[in-house]
């Protein structure tokens, strides 16, 4: 437990501590996690049917995602360290009905106690807000079946990055709150494959997610420059 509690970064949870009470709000702190999580969650859908499957949900948060593929069939854990949030998303899923577990565990703990368990890991958003993300991708293929499918979502470090994901979106256009993201703890699409190879997944798909601030609109498409999703799957036999 004590190597998993090392890879928890706590001003980071306290940050999103926080702002739990607002993770609902549509027009809030989490309006760009609402605006993105219907591609996030058709992305993922493109790929493997949600249906019956078993899926961890790390970084889960307030459990936005979390309800999305729950209400799309899937069987779903959500976890993460921060607990306001948590407790909000355990309020939220009283009102939308959702069936969702949600559990304060890291993804290091889970992997030692489900290794082998689930169908579906996602980790979107979270990777750049931990101390060692290499760490985080190795449980996630620890806690994979065999054929099971990993989807992570962070931000490219390079200098477009910054100017875009944290001057324009958190200074300039406001789209998140000042001090939500820190440079240094970018990740580019290669550091992400060489872990997540490492492990012994192997590379599926890579998309780039853009917002336009003419339309505030976001989309999907082939630049990685950003924002960026990957997946990844454990091979059958290995």
């Amino acid at each position: 437990m004590s190597r998993a509690l090392d890879n928890v970064d706590t001003a980071e949870v306290a940050k999103f501590d926080a702002l739990a009470t607002r993770w609902w709000d549509p027009d809030g702190e989490f309006r760009p996690l609402h605006e993105i999580n219907p591609l996030r969650l058709d992305w993922i859908r493109q790929q493997i049917d949600l249906g019956g499957r078993s899926v961890v949900d790390i970084g889960c948060g307030g459990g936005i995602l979390s309800e999305a593929m729950a209400t799309a069939g899937a069987e779903v854990t959500g976890i993460d360290m921060a607990e306001a949030p948590l407790a909000v998303a355990r309020l939220h899923q009283i009102e939308s009905g959702a069936d969702v577990s949600y559990r304060q565990i890291t993804a290091e703990a889970l992997a030692a106690e489900a290794a082998g368990r689930y169908d579906v890991v996602t980790c979107l958003e979270m990777l750049e807000h931990v101390p060692h993300p290499a760490q985080v991708v190795t449980s996630v293929a620890a806690l994979l079946r065999p054929g099971g499918q990993a989807f992570f979502s962070t931000i490219n470090r390079n200098p477009k990055s910054f100017l875009f994901a944290i001057v324009g979106a958190e200074y300039v256009l406001k789209l998140l709150p000042a001090g939500t993201h820190e440079y240094r703890k970018f990740i580019r699409p290669s550091e992400l494959e060489e872990w997540a190879r490492r492990a012994g997944l192997e590379l599926q798909s890579s998309i780039g997610m853009h917002y336009n601030p003419l339309t505030r609109e976001y989309s999907l498409g082939s630049n990685l420059d950003v924002n960026y999703l990957m997946s990844f799957c454990r091979p059958e036999t290995e």
